[in-house]
C-alpha cells in the first residue's frame, strides 16, 4: 500500500471513528452529569455492560432474527430481479408490476406484520419472512429494473443483427450493465431486512428474536437491556451491509466480471 493510499484511507476512516467515540463520551457524559433516568435514556457504560453480561442470549437471539432476514431478503431479491427482467422485456408486465410493487412499499410493516402472523402459527418463522421479503421486493425490482433499461440501443441492436434471443440479450448485455444498480438496491435492501424482521417480531409469534428479546426487556423496566438488544440489532445490519459491500467488491474485479474493468 502506497503512502497516498494509506492517507486516503485513514481520511475516509479517521472521521466517522472520532465521530462516534466523541458521540458515546458526550453521551455518557450527559447521561451522567444531568441524572437522566435509564428509561428515558440509559448510559453507554450501562448498555456495555449488559450486552457483555447478556452476549449469548444476544447472539441466540441475532441468529435467529439474521436466519428470518437472510431468508426473505434471498426471496426478495430473487423474486424482484426476476420480475424487473420481465417487466423489461414484456411493457404489459411492466405496467402491472410496477404499480403493484409500490402499492406494496407503502404498506406498513406495523399493519402488515400482525395480519401476517393471525394467518399462521405462533411457533413458525414463516409471517417474519413474508414481511421482509415483502419490504426487499420494492428496491429491488425498481433498482434492477432501471439499470436493465441503462443498455445502449448500439448493442442491443449489434445482437438483434446476430439474431440474439430475448434472454441472450438480457444474459450477455442488460444484466452486467444493471450490477451497479442492483447492488444500490442491495445495498438498501439488506439493513432493511434487518429492521423489517426485527419489527415483525413485535407482534407475537416465536420470543426468540432480538425484537421480541426488546420488547420483553422494555416491558420490564429493564431498559439497558433493551438498549443491549438494539445494538444487536446494529451490528446484524452491519454484517448485512457489509456482506454486500464485499460481494460487490468481488464483482468488481476484473476477473471475476471482465466486462467491469474498463
Amino acid at each position: 500500500m502506497t503512502a497516498a493510499s494509506s492517507r486516503s484511507a485513514l481520511t475516509s476512516i479517521l472521521p466517522p471513528v472520532v465521530f462516534g467515540v466523541g458521540g458515546l463520551v458526550l453521551w455518557q457524559v450527559l447521561t451522567v452529569a444531568a441524572g437522566v433516568p435509564s428509561f428515558l435514556l440509559p448510559a453507554p457504560t450501562d448498555i456495555a455492560e449488559q450486552f457483555v453480561e447478556n452476549f449469548d442470549r444476544i447472539l441466540d437471539a441475532a441468529v435467529a432474527t439474521g436466519t428470518n432476514a437472510l431468508i426473505g431478503l434471498l426471496i426478495g431479491a430473487v423474486l424482484g430481479i426476476a420480475a424487473a427482467m420481465v417487466a423489461v422485456r414484456f411493457h404489459i408486465v411492466d405496467g402491472l408490476l410496477s404499480p403493484l410493487a409500490g402499492a406494496a412499499a407503502a404498506v406498513p410493516i406495523v399493519a402488515m406484520a400482525p395480519l401476517l402472523n393471525s394467518m399462521y402459527s405462533t411457533t413458525t418463522d414463516t409471517p417474519r419472512r413474508m414481511v421482509v421479503t415483502v419490504v426487499v421486493f420494492f428496491p429491488m425490482f425498481v433498482s434492477t429494473a432501471k439499470g436493465l433499461r441503462q443498455v445502449p440501443k448500439v448493442q442491443q441492436d449489434l445482437l438483434t443483427s446476430y439474431a440474439a434471443s430475448g434472454w441472450q440479450v438480457t444474459r450477455t448485455v442488460r444484466l452486467p450493465a444493471a450490477l451497479p444498480y442492483l447492488f444500490t438496491g442491495l445495498r438498501i435492501a439488506a439493513p432493511g431486512a434487518v429492521i423489517a424482521a426485527v419489527i415483525a417480531e413485535y407482534f407475537g409469534g416465536l420470543q426468540n428474536g432480538l425484537g421480541s428479546r426488546i420488547t420483553s426487556a422494555a416491558a420490564n423496566t429493564a431498559y439497558p437491556r433493551a438498549w443491549a438488544y438494539v445494538v444487536g440489532a446494529m451490528l446484524v445490519g452491519l454484517v448485512f451491509l457489509l456482506a454486500v459491500l464485499l460481494l460487490e467488491f468481488l464483482t468488481r474485479r476484473p476477473r471475476t466480471t471482465p466486462w467491469r474493468s474498463t
